[in-house]
């Protein structure tokens, strides 16, 4: 099978794909160096090796080029990874990290195990309401308030990446960037709501094991700290910045209707090229407008994390092009190979969402999967657009996407932003290497299980 498939790949796209294997030992290596440490914290740094990287790439795609359109694919290339993936990317992040700095939950509560698993739990509901981003940002600050007075801070957030940057969102398509795109490409709305199952085992597995885990850390405070969290003056929640809930349902609406070159649902208009975009920034201004300066001020709220976002992502899109197209080479083989089993595409589009990006690699395997199948039948989804799909193969790519999101910083855009912001707190996380073996103890024990109830068949 791997023979096979090497022949669909040529020699100058595996050397096209070095670029983006280096971005990620950089954003690996480099902040565990003690020469490299304290430059890798600048993130105008970080947008230096990126650009350096990126036209490392480009003059690949320019180079293999054939008849002279060296030019021409440098500006393919150029168009497809910024305007039309980067430029949606970080507006979307952006206009709800913006939107949701705006929002305070103000109150004291000890922070026990049970009440951070229960702000756990909440974010994982509200992630599929307002976005994997949304609900992060409107939820790490408080959670980081609350366990101000604790010491070992770091495994709770770690356990918020995996539960409310990324598993949380699966219920919805506008819970999850790749989720929206099968939507766009024909999944009806509410379809994502049959992997329901599959959240419940994710999300009562997790909150379990955090609570587990945090009742045995919370032995370790010292007796200090016990004090100082037991004589904490209880004050009940409370939520400030209400106005930017509008604002967040509009951004929600803008990404769920204003899709360019798609019908809005129930008309016949379009909306033209980046109207959404607009749209969005338009709903940030607003934010900005209508929250009164304190409410920014008690969250503590900076564009530090939403910059180091942009500067390191605009080098991984550009150089992840070379692995995307990669893959789109190999695609139409993946039938021919045996490629057919859902445990083979849950496997396949989760490992590859923990280093690309998760929406363009569901989509790749989507269309994979959307090649196997021409007419109805039992297990058949018929897609919108008159097409079909097995629906044990879209079950699998999308909780594959979805949950592996989890297992590096880069797998998915909000993971990077709670890391910063929480470092920006005080907390110390663990590095890209370390991050990942708490992904590999908590997540692959669970992804097997997943593996053995729905996707071995």
């Amino acid at each position: 099978m791997l023979a096979s498939a090497s022949e669909t790949l040529t020699p100058g796209q595996l050397v096209a794909a070095a670029p983006f294997i280096l971005q990620l030992l950089a954003i690996a290596v480099l902040p565990l160096l003690s020469r490299t440490q304290h430059w890798w914290e600048h993130n105008r740094n970080k947008l230096m090796l990126g650009a350096a990287l990126a036209l490392l790439a480009l003059a690949t795609f320019y180079m293999r080029a054939d008849g002279g359109r060296g030019a021409a694919a440098v500006g393919h290339v150029l168009h497809h990874a910024l305007i039309d993936e980067y430029l949606p990317f970080m507006t979307l992040l952006a206009s709800l990290y913006v939107i949701a700095g705006g929002i305070v939950v103000r109150g004291n509560i000890r922070p026990n195990p049970p009440a951070n698993t229960c702000i756990l739990a909440v974010g994982g509901l509200l992630a599929s309401l307002i976005g994997t981003t949304g609900a992060s940002m409107v939820l790490i600050r408080l959670l980081l308030r609350v366990n101000r007075e604790r010491t070992h801070v770091a495994h709770t957030v770690v356990f918020f990446i995996f539960i409310v940057s990324n598993i949380g969102g699966t219920l919805l398509p506008i819970g999850d960037p790749p989720l929206f795109l099968g939507f766009l490409r024909g999944v009806p709305f509410f379809w994502t709501l049959s992997l329901l199952p599959q959240w419940l085992v994710m999300m009562i597995a997790l909150l379990a094991i955090y609570y587990v885990w945090d009742t045995r850390v919370e032995k370790r405070e010292t007796p200090a700290e016990k004090f100082a969290e037991e004589h904490k003056r209880f004050e009940p929640l409370r939520v400030f910045g209400l106005i930017n809930v509008v604002w967040l349902l509009g951004v929600v609406a803008a990404v769920a209707l204003l899709a360019p070159d798609k019908p809005v649902p129930g008309t016949a208009w379009s909306p033209p090229p980046h109207l959404r975009e607009a749209v969005q920034v338009g709903l940030a201004l607003a934010s900005l407008a209508t929250t009164p300066r304190g409410l920014r001020r008690e969250n503590e709220f900076s564009y530090h994390a939403i910059s180091e976002v942009a500067a390191l992502f605009i080098g991984i899109f550009i150089t992840m092009q070379a692995p995307l197209e990669m893959l789109h080479s190999l695609a139409p083989r993946l039938s021919e190979l045996g490629f057919t089993h859902p445990w083979q595409y849950f496997w396949s589009s989760g490992v590859l969402s923990s280093l690309l990006d998760n929406a363009p690699t569901y989509l790749v395997f989507f269309e994979t999967a959307n090649q196997l199948t021409h007419q109805s039948g039992p297990g058949i989804i018929r897609l919108v657009t008159g097409d079909y799909i097995r629906e044990d193969l879209l079950a699998a790519i999308s909780c594959g996407a979805v949950f592996m999101g989890a297992n590096t910083y880069i797998g998915n855009g909000p993971n990077f932003m709670v890391k910063a912001i929480a470092e920006r707190g005080g907390v110390k996380m663990p590095s890209f290497f370390h991050y990942m073996l708490y992904a590999a103890a908590v997540l692959l024990p669970l992804y097997i299980l997943l593996t053995a109830l729905f996707f071995l068949h």
